[in-house]
């Protein structure tokens, strides 16, 4: 029980001795920055399944 309990004292120092936290604007920025990539990401991959779909459509009724 008490390694147990060491660990959590370390645990919890480590979190709020050692962690470097962002600030709420650096966490907003983050968070804007990984909302922008993920939705060019979407729109990527929705392009790429888009022209593929349709390209094995034209193919398939070529050989119809």
């Amino acid at each position: 029980m008490e390694k147990l309990r060491n660990m959590w004292n370390l645990t919890v120092d480590e979190l709020l001795n050692k962690v470097t936290w962002p600030t709420w604007d650096q966490l907003r920025e983050s968070a804007i920055i990984v909302l922008i990539a993920s939705v060019i990401f979407a729109a990527i991959v929705w392009v790429i399944d888009y022209l593929l779909g349709n390209g094995l459509t034209f193919f398939y009724n070529f050989f119809k």
